[in-house]
């Protein structure tokens, strides 16, 4: 994907909003898919002892393939750790996610990510300097992000007002609802990861509120796709 790319990626990210009830990981990623996600994405090493709440065996992450392809929609994770690497490194990802907190806390495995040559996206939500933390590689797709739980809109002052000269290719969105990130596709984001829910009054963990469910999904991406078309014909 290039900044000359005419259209745009929403990842659904899923994330803990199974709630440790695997069943659920089905129903998550049909309506991702229904919604007009590409991407469904979770979390691999992250709260994942045994009797964790995301606590996934690679017999796992075979049933989260099957059915992703099951609906045409592409899987994603995050990679937290190094024994999470050597366990996604078994299968035939397209793409790798970089949470903000690895890029703050261990750049060494970020790069041990970056070698294995897959399109990888790179919240930077954490990450103080003005320079980016990698050098200039095709495979890097940085992600604008506020690690805010909620973010609310007095938190997102600094989100760029032109994406297109920027180093950031979209946004890892962590506000309450979808005029962020719409606002973000009008400024040229080509990127918009967005957590996704069944129920966001769910309190079993924090992420459920300030996702979209499937029907703000589904506006998100048609009225995003929108912006992109009349964008890319120079209204």
């Amino acid at each position: 994907m290039t900044k000359k790319d005419t259209k745009l990626m929403f990842i659904a990210e899923i994330g803990l909003n199974h709630n440790g009830n695997f069943g659920l990981i089905f129903e998550l990623i049909k309506q991702a898919a229904w919604s007009g996600a590409d991407v469904a994405k979770f979390q691999l090493g992250w709260r994942s002892n045994k009797n964790e709440i995301n606590s996934f065996t690679e017999e796992d992450i075979r049933y989260i393939f099957k059915c992703c392809e099951n609906f045409e929609i592409q899987p994603m994770f995050s990679i937290f750790t190094q024994d999470a690497l050597e366990i996604a490194k078994k299968f035939p990802f397209n793409y790798f996610k970089i949470a903000s907190r690895t890029v703050k806390d261990d750049l060494e495995l970020c790069k041990k990510i970056l070698d294995q040559d897959k399109e990888t996206f790179i919240s930077l939500g954490m990450w103080d300097s003005e320079e980016p933390p990698f050098n200039s590689n095709d495979n890097i797709k940085y992600l604008w992000c506020k690690s805010n739980y909620p973010a609310y809109p007095w938190d997102l002052t600094e989100l760029p007002k032109d994406f297109t000269n920027s180093i950031y290719y979209g946004l890892s969105d962590h506000s309450v609802g979808i005029d962020i990130p719409l606002m973000a596709v009008s400024r040229g984001a080509q990127v918009i990861e967005k957590h996704f829910t069944l129920d966001k009054s769910d309190t079993t963990i924090r992420d459920h509120a300030l996702s979209a469910t499937p029907q703000e999904f589904f506006q998100m991406v048609q009225i995003g796709s929108q912006i992109r078309k009349n964008l890319n014909i120079g209204v």
